[in-house]
């Protein structure tokens, strides 16, 4: 072996094959701890909005007739409904009550003034036995604090994210990764006994930063750990991939769990299959190697070797790769480092920029599946549906062509066919589903290629700040995303309306 020769990383692991015992435990661990996320948009159900109005109480003696038009009606989306928020002035209904009037003939109910809805509001159970929406009552005048709750769940994200890929960096990404697992689980769990809405929210943020720093450092390390060849695989059927299997399985739990508090149990149990990770997870060689820790870096390639049953070189490094992993081991590398190179600050810019939009038309896509026409339960497993061939595609797609036309190509897709939402007639409303189902299927895709088209941009020692600063750029885009859905109760122009 040549001692004054610098290889690269894959070069010098490439005695441990591309598939074999060691490769597919990291895998299958890897895939089983991104799972849970596929519950992260729990808040559809948890926080949805049952039909609603005014409750009238028995107290006022109000008669059958006259409580039949307290509601007044009012139209939305071009259809006629109770009010949600409002009711004629129960003092004057309850005089003319008593007067024994009849509405419409003694009285005109127009003329009647209105008032907001002072002694709460009865909520329909067709679909939801409770909700945060039901229990806090989280309608009319506090309607902003149910997409508020999403957009510090994204902030949440934005935050652990940061501070994450930062730690991960600077301290390693196994540690890191647990404690953001934990993070999750603990955050959710204590939701479930949360007394307010609050409290709820608080425990949301810090749900957000867990699970978001979760899925990003396990990326990495999984970059980093498998080979090239298992690389594009991990990256859509390992990380994408499980991540849609357990969002799949989300509305089917949620199908027999109705009330909020109960569908986050199993929620939150799914956290306690990363217990037995802990021994199947080892940290990155190639993350040990950039701090100059070679003998832990070499320490888990031979034992990688072993589960392999292959012979490890008796001196995994040269002489001059232990020289240059000591040099690196000088450099401290921080958010900073970005800065000081022109060419890594416009990449990392212009990355975050397109996670931004990416992420933003994904989420703005998942949380309005609770609005489209038909069962929402249904609308929701569909959504997850699309993501299985979306991110196949984005496997294919990342083989065989240029990262920039893989790029370009799915956005374009998931671009038109949610144009096209617009142009259906209201009474074709499956077809305005079908459409939105293939515009999420294209930014489904786009959002599985930027996450391999960015970590290849940035090198080993400030890849997971890199990516944790697009990670905040598409925590931006996820904020803004929650409070497009509520305008769209009152703009049409933001949501159409199936």
């Amino acid at each position: 072996m040549d001692t004054d020769k610098i290889r690269d990383y894959d070069t010098i692991t490439s005695f441990l094959g591309s598939w074999g015992p060691f490769q597919i435990r990291t895998f299958v661990a890897l895939a089983i701890s991104i799972f849970p996320n596929g519950f992260g948009a729990y808040i559809v159900f948890v926080g949805a909005t049952p039909p609603h109005e005014c409750y009238i109480p028995e107290s006022y003696g109000i008669s059958e007739i006259w409580r039949n038009v307290t509601i007044p009606s009012e139209i939305a989306n071009g259809n006629t409904k109770p009010s949600s928020c409002t009711r004629l002035n129960l003092e004057n209904i309850r005089n003319y009550s008593r007067m024994n009037l009849i509405p419409n003939v003694d009285v005109n109910v127009s003329e009647i003034p209105l008032e907001s809805c002072l002694d709460g509001w009865t909520y329909s159970k067709k679909v939801y036995q409770s909700t945060i929406v039901t229990e806090w009552n989280l309608v009319c005048d506090n309607a902003y604090k149910t997409p508020l709750s999403n957009s510090i769940y994204y902030a949440g994200g934005l935050v652990g994210t940061m501070l994450s890929g930062q730690a991960s960096d600077r301290y390693g990404r196994r540690p890191v990764l647990f404690l953001m697992m934990a993070l999750q689980t603990l955050a959710i769990a204590a939701q479930i006994f949360s007394p307010s809405w609050e409290v709820f929210t608080l425990f949301y943020f810090f749900a957000g930063a867990g699970g978001f720093s979760n899925y990003s450092v396990a990326f990495v390390l999984g970059s980093e750990i498998l080979g090239p060849k298992l690389r594009l695989v991990f990256c859509s059927l390992g990380c994408f991939m499980w991540s849609a299997l357990g969002y799949m399985a989300m509305p089917a739990v949620a199908y027999f769990l109705r009330e909020w508090r109960l569908l986050l149990i199993p929620i939150a149990a799914c956290g306690l299959v990363f217990i037995p990770l802990w021994w199947m997870v080892t940290e990155s060689p190639r993350w040990l190697l950039s701090q100059g820790r070679l003998n832990e870096a070499e320490a888990i390639l031979k034992g990688s070797a072993k589960i392999n049953k292959i012979e490890a070189p008796e001196a995994i490094f040269t002489q001059a790769e232990a020289e240059d992993a000591l040099a690196m081991k000088e450099k401290k590398n921080s958010i900073f480092v970005i800065l000081k190179s022109c060419n890594v600050f416009t990449i990392t810019l212009l990355c975050s920029l397109l996670w931004m939009i990416i992420h933003m038309d994904y989420y703005i896509l998942v949380l309005n599946t609770s609005n489209l026409h038909g069962d929402p339960y249904l609308n929701c497993f569909f959504s997850a549906v699309t993501e299985v061939p979306a991110y196949i595609i984005g496997l294919i797609l990342l083989r065989y062509c240029y990262r920039r036309f893989c790029q370009s190509s799915t956005l374009l897709l998931g671009g038109v066919m949610i144009l096209c939402v617009h142009f259906i007639p209201i009474g074709l409303p499956w077809v305005a589903v079908f459409l939105e189902m293939m515009g999420k299927l294209g930014v489904t895709s786009a959002s599985s290629i930027v996450y391999v088209f960015t970590s290849e941009l940035f090198p080993t020692v400030i890849r997971n700040t890199g990516m944790g600063i697009c990670s905040m750029g598409a925590r931006f885009g996820t904020i803004i995303s929650s409070f497009i859905i509520f305008l769209g109760t009152y703009f049409q122009f933001f949501m159409k309306p199936y």
